[in-house]
């Protein structure tokens, strides 16, 4: 079994007033917002960052229920440093009680998310080569070789008019971080 070091690296939130926590949080520690767009279930995300290298590090998301006692968190995310660390995870989640697993290409991450034992929303993902404007979400084949999800997940991206590669990206985010 391979050692397996993930880092958290983004937290969802559930909001009431998107709009007034996108406000907060740009003007109280300086994020960015990279990305706004309308997700699954027809929620609506708004990625905000202040690492050039990190698309996001945090995401707002609306429609935070009412009920008492309801936790706003989204999701928690762990990244990993291989394909075969995420296969790793996928199987590990899976034997040890998570449900709803569900494999996505973003065009800028691999990802497994799934529920753990008391259903909490986890994912665990890969950084890729490439940018494509988000929220955007494709299933994969988790289990074909690396090299081939590396060419499937490049084709993919470049049909997308907002595509570039990671770098060009990141040199983008520098220059506007920088202002």
């Amino acid at each position: 079994m391979a050692t397996i070091h993930a880092r958290l690296a983004h937290v969802g939130v559930y909001a009431h007033d998107k709009a007034k926590l996108e406000n907060f949080y740009t003007t109280v520690l300086g994020l960015m917002i990279t990305d706004k767009g309308a997700g699954r279930a027809g929620v609506e995300l708004t990625f905000m960052s202040s690492s050039p290298d990190n698309h996001h590090q945090f995401v707002l998301v609306s429609g935070r229920p009412e009920p008492e006692g309801f936790n706003p968190i989204q999701q928690i995310s762990f990244l990993v440093d291989s394909l075969s660390q995420l296969r790793e995870v996928h199987d590990r989640a899976l034997d040890n009680g998570a449900t709803g697993m569900r494999v996505t290409c973003h065009g800028n991450a691999w990802s497994c998310y799934f529920a753990d034992p008391e259903g909490n929303t986890v994912e665990a993902y890969l950084d890729t080569p490439f940018h494509i404007p988000q929220p955007h979400g494709a299933p994969f084949d988790l289990q074909a070789p690396d090299d081939e999800i590396l060419r499937w997940t490049e084709d993919h991206c470049r049909a997308d008019a907002g595509f570039m590669t990671m770098d060009d990206y990141k040199a983008k985010m520098r220059e506007k971080l920088a202002h």
